[in-house]
């Protein structure tokens, strides 16, 4: 009995570090950078589509969105907040990842890039956190932009 134990033992053990190494392998660095930069552009996808549910299934549960007036937390008090923006026919503004980097382990990701107003001149940066949710799909847990510098260059 104490032979069949052992033999369960070991063939579970390889059985779970064999999953653990096809999903390290899976999620290489450039293929974790892959899948924020995706979510990114196809949350952007959503403005532009004017498709507001669209845009709710890309934030999480838990997020905070800063604006002009605070913070505003919570996916359903985010969505409020955002809901007026995508009311008419012609979106607002737009934006798209310059830059996306993951932590080593997976789970979270920072976007950046910039946001352009209906006419295409760029307006500000926005910066979002994503993190990887149980279920896989990358969500925004903190999104925050900032106005375009109007910055002289240096002579």
């Amino acid at each position: 009995m104490s032979n069949l134990k052992l033999t369960l033992g070991l063939a579970t053990l390889c059985a779970v570090a064999a999953v653990a190494l096809r999903t390290t392998l899976a999620d290489a660095p450039e293929a974790l950078v892959d899948q924020v930069r995706s979510s990114e552009n196809a949350f952007a996808k959503t403005m532009a589509d004017r498709d507001f549910a669209a845009f709710g299934a890309f934030v999480a549960d838990e997020a905070v969105f800063f604006g002009g007036k605070g913070a505003t937390r919570g996916k359903s008090a985010v969505l409020a907040s955002w809901k007026p923006l995508y009311e008419g026919a012609q979106a607002p503004f737009s934006w798209s990842p310059e830059s996306v980097e993951v932590l080593a382990s997976g789970t979270l990701a920072h976007s950046s890039g910039p946001v352009l107003d209906a006419d295409g001149k760029r307006v500000g940066t926005f910066n979002s956190i994503w993190r990887r949710e149980k279920d896989g799909q990358w969500r925004v847990v903190f999104d925050k932009g900032c106005d375009a510098c109007s910055c002289q260059a240096a002579s």
